[in-house]
């Protein structure tokens, strides 16, 4: 049998998510995480053949000296033969790319450009290409784009209600983000469920610290929540989703607010953490609201509620609806939401079964409502696989 491993990368700021895949099992055979990388106590946590083990780094080491690391466990754990490729995940694609893509000068070029839609992700994903293209030159590397999924979108979905010339110009318009996790479970809820991919009518809720959901007519995304930013949309762990654009103006002008501050405040103090003022963790939120604490419950409240608006709302681009899918760390785990969730969406003929809903969750899949059209269905989300397969085609492609 060919080789049929890869290596996806998935660069932040100051971490690298790795994992080497089987494309032809989907077994992952190394899965591993950089953190704290350009800081004083950078390491590598990793799993392999289920024992989990830790690399103390050096302080102050980056992204290239953790690829140089990493380059080192594959080879001692003579992983690195059978490696056909390797899959980066690229945040911000932009309108350049509607599919994932071979790297070239070109593709990289692409990327820079778009860097200023994505000034916390693209410039990280640069380097992770950068490092592992020095590291593994003898490799074909790919990039797959959370926004790629989302380029189906018609104008009407993604145009803001600004002066055309500022999209025209300068790209300001909405792009969407997870369309990788999105692509994946609504492909997987089409097989479970046995619905015509040509004719189906599915919503996707991501719900983990980022949260989007999507609107997907016959398998292509016609709307999302997410927009030009991943701060468009739903209540996240530590992000606002919508407000009123007018704040901007009063917390300037009547709180002396700086544009660093709110952007700040907006993505790192709002959602959950803000509402609560416990945490952006929703496991601890749960745990705090059943105990009797009332902002733990508001935050609880408020994050399904605009969820099931969100739903509610996407009925309209797909005319009809066959199934909801709950996916991401909150979606696939938390029983509680899904079923406050479900309760809001009643009108629509979802009612959950609570047996059911309490059985799909740690990774375990399955339809969580009495119904069965439309239904509900938890499926567990896998970007990886998604970027090792795009990625081991288009290395096929080349040979």
């Amino acid at each position: 049998m060919p080789s049929s491993h890869v290596l996806v990368l998935n660069c932040g700021s100051s971490s690298l998510k790795f994992a080497i895949i089987d494309t032809v099992s989907g077994d992952e055979l190394l899965s591993g995480l950089a953190e704290r990388l350009g800081e004083l106590d950078p390491q590598i946590k990793y799993k392999f053949n289920g024992d989990k083990q830790l690399i103390a780094l050096s302080p102050n080491d980056a992204h290239q000296t953790a690829i140089a690391k990493l380059v080192e466990l594959v080879k001692q754990l003579q992983l690195d033969s059978n490696l056909i490729a390797v899959g980066h995940r690229v945040v911000h694609g932009g309108e350049h790319f509607t599919k994932s893509a071979l790297i070239t000068p070109d593709v990289i070029e692409a990327i820079t450009k778009t860097s200023s839609l994505a000034p916390l992700h693209n410039p990280a994903n640069l380097l992770g290409i950068e490092a592992a293209q020095s590291a593994f030159s003898h490799l074909p590397q790919i990039a797959v784009f959370d926004t790629a999924f989302h380029q189906s979108m018609s104008p009407e979905a993604f145009l803001y209600a600004l002066p055309y010339t500022l999209y025209k110009q300068h790209g300001i318009r909405r792009y969407g983000f997870h369309g990788t996790s999105h692509a994946f479970v609504s492909a997987e809820a089409i097989k479970i469920l046995d619905l015509n991919e040509t004719n189906s009518k599915v919503i996707s809720a991501h719900l983990g610290n980022g949260c989007s959901v999507t609107a997907i007519k016959n398998g292509k995304s016609v709307d999302t929540s997410m927009g030009m930013t991943p701060l468009e949309g739903l209540v996240m762990g530590t992000r606002s989703g919508d407000i009123d654009p007018g704040i901007f103006n009063y917390l300037t002008e009547q709180l002396n607010y700086s544009a660093k501050q709110i952007d700040t405040l907006l993505n790192k103090e709002s959602g959950l953490l803000g509402i609560s003022e416990l945490s952006n963790d929703c496991r601890t939120i749960e745990e705090s609201a059943a105990d009797g604490h009332q902002q733990a419950a508001l935050a609880l409240d408020i994050f399904c509620y605009r969820l099931a608006k969100q739903i509610a709302a996407f009925v309209v681009p797909l005319g009809g609806l066959d199934a909801l899918i709950f996916t991401g760390g909150i979606g696939e785990n938390s029983d509680v939401i899904r079923a406050k969730v479900v309760a809001h969406l009643s009108f629509l003929g979802l009612e959950i079964d609570n047996d059911k809903n309490l059985a799909a969750r740690f990774g375990s899949e399955g339809v969580i409502t009495k119904q069965t059209a439309p239904c509900a269905i938890v499926v567990p989300t896998n970007e990886e696989w998604m970027i090792a397969n795009d990625a081991a085609n288009i290395a096929q492609e080349q040979k």
